[in-house]
């Protein structure tokens, strides 16, 4: 995403989101203990206006997504957006589904790794935008539904049908997919939904601690690993390799991969510059 931005000021505070930062780390917190952190419209939007905002910053190198309370994420709020858009008509339908595929999006596309710390729930939304993080770190009491056609929707919601198969596969996506059947955690890591799992209550420690190395390390190549891994998934190889050298080529100039071999050369760590 590009840094430049127009006469709007940052937002200072964002209203149905708990933001901290701290050491190139952003913890964005999903804070409504009380409906095991349904999302709402606001939560929506803030979700993604706030990844646009620290994506055009490049101030933020990681970024953790947790929830408060006994869960990740319960979903779409019951009474405010399912009996909300009961009342709506097509067009504004439309423009809500797109905003919801908008936040998977901004993750998808931030410049930056994002973790989800997942504990307890992950359903409809929330296992949605915890499948749309590069890492998944769940302790032993999540569990994972994708919802949708419990409600009469179609499975492939916010990207769904695009993203679980090509985490855990066509087949178990299908039956995640269409059966919205809960998948707890020691599933989950079979199936190569999880890339780990920790001890009871200690998800966002370790994605704390995970956030904190990627922050250290060399940015730009992690953008851009993250780029061409999401770029890429519908790409035949020559267009593949052809890219990869392009983006190899470019990196090659940085001050980073220069930075690498001066302190190997001195024998000290790497001073990463993101440049």
């Amino acid at each position: 995403m590009s840094p430049f931005i127009g006469s709007t000021a940052a937002t200072e505070r964002w209203r149905h989101l708990r933001v901290t930062r701290q050491d190139g780390v952003a913890t964005v917190t999903l804070d409504r203990p009380e409906k095991l952190n349904a999302l709402t419209f606001g939560a929506y939007a803030d979700l993604r206006d706030l990844l646009a905002e620290l994506s055009r910053e490049r101030s933020v190198r990681a970024l953790v997504l947790g929830g408060e309370g006994r869960g990740f994420c319960s979903g779409g709020d019951v009474d405010e957006i399912i009996g909300a858009t009961l009342a709506m008509d097509t067009a504004q339908l439309l423009d809500f589904n797109r905003m919801t595929g908008q936040v998977v999006r901004a993750v998808r596309e931030a410049p930056f790794p994002v973790i989800a710390a997942v504990h307890g729930v992950a359903a409809g939304a929330g296992a949605v935008l915890a499948l749309a993080a590069d890492f998944r770190i769940a302790d032993p009491t999540a569990r994972f539904a994708f919802l949708f056609t419990r409600v009469g929707l179609s499975g492939g919601d916010m990207g769904a049908a695009y993203l679980l198969p090509r985490v855990v596969g066509l087949g178990h996506a299908t039956r995640l997919l269409m059966l919205g059947e809960p998948v707890r955690a020691s599933e989950a890591e079979r199936i190569g939904l999880l890339s780990e799992v920790t001890e009871e209550g200690k998800a966002g420690v370790r994605a704390a601690e995970l956030a904190a190395h990627l922050a250290a390390g060399p940015a730009l190549a992690y953008a851009q690993t993250k780029a061409l891994l999401t770029a890429e998934l519908d790409m035949p190889l020559a267009a593949s390799v052809e890219l990869d050298a392009s983006t190899q080529a470019l990196l090659m100039n940085g001050r980073d991969y220069a930075e690498f071999h001066a302190a190997f050369t001195a024998k000290r760590p790497p001073d990463w510059e993101g440049r």
